[in-house]
């Protein structure tokens, strides 16, 4: 009996997009543009992800190519001040795209698919200290987090995104052409923040059906140390 029981606690709060240290998926930030002529390559990339249960990838556009002829209408400078940050965490004396950051660690040129497989492969093998769980009812987002051991301040954050839109550009680098992009950042809002002892509980406001992803990451830009999604 004691068997069943634990059985249908896992098997509800697999239903409810509970994630586990263990099974926490990776998270891959895509720093992109619709003005930039090589993040083409990158955005199809990104796309590669979709359906991957052990990847989270998401697309966050910045602004800083928009004076060049084309505005990026998924651009925010939120994002771009997010990858500036990123840069002065990891030591970067600039910013470039098309850059991904694997799990808030490590960053690779977006368009090199050995070298991003190779990122996404060494972290999948990196068990966190943190576990995470999540569940939506209504309009109300419940998140629930643990860590073994005291990882740092940390930061709960909420980001949702469109999974597809198809743009044509009309001018700049890319004009011409007709370009698919997929896990389109629309939001991104740190909700609370954590000591990293012990336990953590909160619950939090979401409205619309796009994809809700949350994010445990380390403050100042740190390690992305779990993360859960609800599509």
């Amino acid at each position: 009996m004691r068997h069943l029981i634990s059985c249908a606690m896992g098997l509800l709060m697999l239903a409810a997009g509970a994630v586990s240290a263990q099974q926490s998926p990776v998270v891959v930030e895509l720093f992109t543009s619709q003005g930039c002529s090589s993040c083409p390559p990158a955005d199809a990339l990104l796309a590669d992800l979709d359906g991957r249960e052990d990847v989270i990838p998401l697309a966050l556009h910045v602004d800083y190519w928009d004076y060049i002829g084309w505005k990026d209408k998924f651009a925010s400078p939120a994002y771009t001040t997010r990858q500036k940050g990123y840069a002065a965490a990891l030591g970067n004396r600039s910013i470039y795209t098309p850059q991904m950051i694997v799990n808030g660690r490590h960053d690779v040129v977006g368009n090199r698919p050995k070298d991003v497989a190779a990122l996404i492969k060494a972290h999948k093998s990196k068990p966190s200290p943190v576990s995470l769980q999540i569940s939506r009812s209504g309009d109300v987002l419940s998140i629930r987090a643990s860590s073994g051991r005291n990882a740092g301040p940390m930061e709960i954050a909420v980001a949702r995104y469109k999974p597809h839109e198809a743009v044509v550009i009309q001018r700049g680098e890319n004009a011409g052409r007709t370009i698919d992009y997929s896990h389109i950042v629309t939001g991104w809002a740190v909700v609370e923040r954590w000591n990293g002892q012990g336990s953590f509980a909160a619950t939090t406001a979401v409205k619309g059906t796009e994809p809700i992803v949350v994010l445990v990451q380390g403050a100042n830009y740190g390690p992305i140390f779990a993360a859960a999604r609800l599509r």
